[in-house]
């Protein structure tokens, strides 16, 4: 009795006791390895879902911009007067056709290639997208050339000094500065003023051609179907021309996408704005790796790059080809991000 009572007191052998420390280091490297590959996934499965949350929202707010390009309220490609100072100087104010593209290549791009924060990235496509119709529009009800106001249908305008407005009517348009606004009436000034940009001249009239308007500063020239106007800021070819009741008036908006680095190592999506004249930069979306564009022309069935556009005012559509990046290092490969390419074709509703 005493020896079978030893026995069964005497507990686990050495060779038993390694046989189950080796079946518990089993099984807790097979929890380890479900875990850290579950960890994985979850990685994963998380830096793909913010890359296309990144893109969706990056192809919304470009595309959103795009078909608005070279839009006015009033109607398709009017003759377009700018008499702000300076105004085929900046990139911002230069009206041209509402849209410029820029290939990978093209320094001529408001933002200079480079390895700084918020630099373009050399090889990433980038383009320029001036409009009148971005925001609501406001009527206009009374204008009065000579005293350089008018006012329009509400004190809710939410405009302000120093504002960079677009005016037209059925005949003509103008972009120009406001020199005073005040929430509390209708009345809204476009003076010369000192404030950057400034007015060249209170006289907010179209003159297609030079010679056409003769040297009679009331004298207005009408439409002649082409969008070239111009309107210098010499006096001796000065335009007074009213603008009718009923037409409309809204903010300007000037916008240059593209590629840069970002201050975490990456590339993002940036926007660079003009607020009153004055230039700012955006980082819209992170993870932006690479963005190439084409246009589509009236005379052509294919898309092509920007050097082979030779009219801006002809393009009717543009081809968006973004590739997008995970934040995080989550590839199969070690130290490797996923990438996925979106396309997306977007057209210019004012053509």
């Amino acid at each position: 009795m005493n020896t079978q009572r030893l026995q069964r007191d005497a507990g686990f052998t050495l060779v038993e006791l390694m046989i189950a420390m080796v079946l518990g280091l089993l099984v807790t490297g097979g929890v380890i390895g479900i875990f850290v590959s579950n960890q994985q996934i979850y990685r994963q499965n998380e830096n793909l879902a913010r890359l296309q949350e990144n893109a969706r929202y990056a192809l919304e707010v470009m595309a959103r911009d795009i078909r608005e390009a070279g839009g006015v309220a009033c109607g398709k490609n009017p003759p377009t007067a700018n008499v702000l100072n300076n105004a085929d100087t900046a990139w911002w104010s230069t009206w041209g056709d509402g849209i410029r593209g820029y290939d990978g290549d093209n320094t001529t791009f408001p933002k200079t290639f480079g390895t700084n924060a918020l630099d373009r990235v050399s090889g990433t496509d980038a383009i320029v997208i001036l409009s009148g119709t971005v925001n609501d529009g406001l009527y206009i009800k009374t204008h009065n050339p000579s005293s350089a106001n008018f006012s329009v249908n509400t004190t809710s305008h939410g405009i302000s000094d120093d504002d960079i407005l677009i005016m037209c009517d059925d005949e003509t348009a103008v972009i120009f500065q406001v020199t005073n606004a005040n929430s509390n009436n209708t009345t809204i000034v476009h003076n010369t003023g000192n404030s950057p940009p400034g007015n060249c001249t209170k006289a907010l009239g179209c003159a297609p051609d030079k010679s056409s308007c003769g040297a009679g500063k009331d004298q207005f020239c009408p439409k002649t179907g082409s969008n070239d106007c111009f309107f210098g800021c010499d006096s001796s070819n000065e335009v007074s021309k009213p603008f009718n009741d009923g037409g409309f008036i809204s903010k300007f908006s000037s916008h240059a996408w593209y590629i840069g680095n970002n201050r975490l190592g990456g590339r993002s999506l940036y926007r660079i704005d003009q607020e009153k004249g004055t230039e700012g930069t955006d980082e819209i979306v992170d993870g932006v790796r690479d963005l190439q564009l084409q246009y589509l022309a009236n005379d052509s069935d294919q898309y092509v790059d920007a050097n082979s556009i030779t009219n801006w005012g002809d393009v009717t559509a543009v081809r968006l080809t973004f590739t997008f990046e995970t934040l995080e290092q989550v590839g199969i490969e070690e130290n490797s991000t996923i990438q996925r390419d979106w396309f997306t074709v977007v057209q210019i509703r004012n053509r």
